[in-house]
């Protein structure tokens, strides 16, 4: 495993992180989820990703309990807030101080730890004035339950807002968690030249597109049984806008490169993300311990320029490079 820093802070994280949306508390059954947590840790993987939205508040406590007994200095763990939770009253979302703070003090009892190293805001909300949003961020530090604060598919108007909050406040805002694979492009224009210039880096989720780009879904094929395609609990709608038939040809245009390199088609798609220096991690999911052993090799893989113009040649007609394409809610979600 290799490690990079996130943004200009002195934190380090593993270039693969290990996250649990879709999977803990919802797909895989918690005996599964463990494993899985185990064959991250056995691979080398110390950064794991969790929000208290997934599995409605579940999977925070499915990771707090297969993370028990490690050592607690020798693992990042991560956590979001913004999304609906518990029963959904009318301040149970968002990013008002009253939710940060009760959110926080749930995350940790069900993560069964004193401190998240980074607590992201999920969404930007545009309900709460921001000044009042890092004001509770800045508080949750001080208070000691988060070494860090990042954001989630924030834009980067936002970030740029957030950021200079933030050092007002004598705090550090290092990261944002946006989509980001070789068919959404959508930071490249003005998300990533913003961090870079503020010092921070990415955490990108869905690096292989929700499986897109793994080479298992074929063109004018059946979806394959048991796929993230057929799951009913947002599996299929997380990956339905890479199905396209033209989309899956020029995937398939993937194979032969990633064959001369020795990699599945998941390991390329995890190197071509780390390819870009402001992505300090990769955030990858697993149903089966087989599937997080094999894409932590990913890891410390360089891919060359003639590499990379080859994949641009098979899949970058086909990216959405569209900046606008980053949008939170107008309102708080219920």
């Amino acid at each position: 495993m290799e490690f990079r820093y996130l943004g200009n802070s002195g934190l380090k994280v593993s270039e693969v992180t290990y996250g649990n949306w879709l999977t803990h508390g919802s797909q895989i059954e918690n005996e599964a989820a463990a494993s899985c947590v185990r064959a991250a840790l056995d691979a080398g993987v110390t950064t794991f990703d969790t929000a208290d939205v997934y599995a409605n508040t579940v999977a925070e406590s499915v990771l707090g309990e297969a993370l028990e007994g490690e050592r607690r200095e020798s693992l990042e763990i991560l956590t979001k807030v913004y999304w609906p939770t518990g029963p959904r009253g009318h301040n149970d979302s968002g990013l008002s101080r009253k939710h940060i703070m009760e959110s926080i003090n749930g995350s940790l009892k069900r993560l069964r730890t004193d401190y998240v190293d980074l607590y992201q805001a999920h969404r930007y909300d545009h309900e709460t004035p921001l000044e009042e949003t890092m004001q509770a961020f800045a508080d949750v530090v001080r208070q000691g339950k988060a070494l860090y604060i990042g954001v989630s598919e924030w834009n980067a108007e936002q970030i740029r807002a957030g950021h200079a909050l933030a050092k007002d406040l004598g705090i550090q805002l290092v990261s944002n968690q946006p989509q980001y694979n070789m068919l959404w492009r959508v930071i490249e224009a003005e998300v990533i030249p913003a961090s870079r210039e503020l010092g921070m880096s990415q955490i990108v989720w869905s690096p292989i597109a929700q499986g897109a780009l793994t080479g298992k879904y074929r063109p004018g094929q059946p979806l394959p049984a048991g796929s993230r395609a057929t799951d009913e609990h947002g599996g299929a709608r997380a990956i339905e806008k890479f199905l396209a038939e033209d989309t899956l040809r020029a995937v398939a245009k993937l194979e032969p490169i990633a064959a001369d390199l020795g990699l599945t088609m998941a390991q390329l798609a995890i190197a071509w993300v780390l390819a870009n220096d402001n992505v300090a991690s990769a955030l990858v999911g697993a149903s089966r311990p087989e599937q997080i052993e094999s894409n932590a090799l990913a890891a410390g893989v360089e891919l060359d320029a003639e590499t990379l113009t080859a994949i641009d040649e098979a899949v970058g007609a086909l990216a959405e490079r569209d900046p606008a394409k980053t949008v939170s809610p107008e309102t708080r979600p219920s």
